[in-house]
């Protein structure tokens, strides 16, 4: 990203918007680089090698892990508006930036400074594509539709995965990239992991979905876009933890068509909107989904001044129950655990089993976290870790 440009269009909201930018960066800068191979692209395999690996973290940082996301921007920012750009990264997490510990101030590093945002071309899906390619030239046999409901013990692990037919799947090494924690609960039936204690740990944002396919050019969007309110904090506070939908939702708004022709017809548009919603712990009903979906399609009209309901060609919701029962996501939470100090680094579920020497876990809900980027480390982390304890060639 063009940091010229940015300060420029920012300076009357922050005056010295520049120098206090640059501050800002190289101070996240510096924790990026300090944590991304002690902490981040680490395997830990107890507490104990945690905490022996945060000793090595320098000490200078110790005060941003009780404080705030916003708390910290308010150090280095006065605008309100600037304030709240950047915080949006916590709801990346999903969660809030008034309880994203500090630290992931990194994420506006990683952002605007380190890697940025990539456009893949054809769309995001195209990377599933490839991958599945690179399998099949390996052999490697995909099975679908199939859903594990069972384990088998034996003397040396699992013996094997029992699907929702009775089938038994046998394996040397198993890995589940179902979600970590709800796994050993609802699978290996743990009583650390049951229904009373996953709920009552700090689970990220349920995604409310819009995609929308939509007929002429809508110039007022570009590929990323946010819609907020006038009562970020206010909002912020209530809507993880509402039964009702809010009357003026903040939702972000993708459309894909402006980078990439071929996700949508010539003269069309391809429109995704997230609108961060409580899960099912706190919603449970979603009959006003249509509703919800009217309100903020005619919102997103208003402000960008095109009447989208008249110009919509396909349309689907996905509400949170959707995202629960088709990708198996605990209580509709899109990104699994959160990032709450209790929930970082090495006190999240590790990713090799704690009873079965056979078993790992890959995703969100393990080590190092949630979102694509960080669950893509998550797995080269996994890959390590079998490679090294079953003596494999790389």
């Amino acid at each position: 990203m063009d940091r010229d440009k940015l300060a420029k269009e920012f300076e009357d909201l922050e005056p010295n918007f520049r120098e206090k930018l640059d501050r800002y960066l190289k101070s996240a800068g510096n924790i990026f680089h300090d944590t991304e191979y002690r902490i981040v692209k680490r395997n830990f395999k107890s507490k104990l090698s945690y905490y022996k690996t945060m000793t090595t973290v320098p000490l200078k940082y110790l005060p941003l892990l009780p404080r705030s996301m916003w708390t910290e921007l308010e150090k280095h920012f006065e605008s309100h508006e600037i304030k709240v750009i950047f915080s949006l990264v916590g709801f990346f997490l999903g969660a809030t930036p008034f309880n994203t510990p500090a630290v992931y101030k990194l994420l506006n590093y990683t952002e605007l400074v380190h890697d940025g945002y990539w456009n893949i071309k054809g769309g995001m899906y195209r990377i599933t594509d490839s991958i599945v390619k690179e399998l099949d030239k390996l052999g490697v046999k995909i099975v679908y539709n199939t859903e594990i409901s069972g384990i088998e013990k034996g003397e040396k692990g699992i013996e094997a995965f029992i699907d929702q037919h009775g089938k038994k799947w046998e394996a040397d090494i198993y890995v589940s990239n179902s979600d970590a924690a709800s796994f050993r609960g609802l699978i290996l039936n743990r009583k650390k992991y049951s229904e009373k204690k996953l709920d009552q740990m700090h689970w990220t944002l349920s995604p409310f979905t819009i995609y929308l396919g939509v007929k002429g050019k809508i110039e007022g969007l570009h590929h990323h876009n946010y819609f907020l309110g006038t009562n970020f904090k206010e909002y912020a506070d209530t809507i993880f933890k509402t039964s009702l939908s809010p009357e003026r939702p903040y939702y972000y708004v993708n459309v894909s068509s402006k980078s990439n022709k071929d996700c949508a017809p010539e003269g069309c548009e391809n429109v995704f909107v997230l609108c961060p919603m409580p899960d099912l712990r706190f919603k449970s009903n979603w009959d006003d989904a249509d509703a919800l979906a009217d309100n903020i399609i005619t919102d997103l009209g208003e402000r960008v001044g095109f009447d989208i309901h008249k110009n919509i060609l396909t349309r689907r919701v996905m509400t949170p129950i959707e995202w629960c029962n088709r990708f198996n996501l605990y209580k509709g939470s899109g990104l699994g655990l959160a990032h709450g100090m209790k929930q970082v680094g090495g006190f999240r579920p590790a990713n090799k089993d704690e009873e079965f020497k056979n078993l790992y876990y890959v995703g969100a809900s393990t080590i190092p976290g949630t979102g694509l980027p960080i669950v893509v480390i998550s797995s080269k982390l996994v890959s390590e870790r079998i490679t090294d304890e079953h003596r494999l060639i790389q």
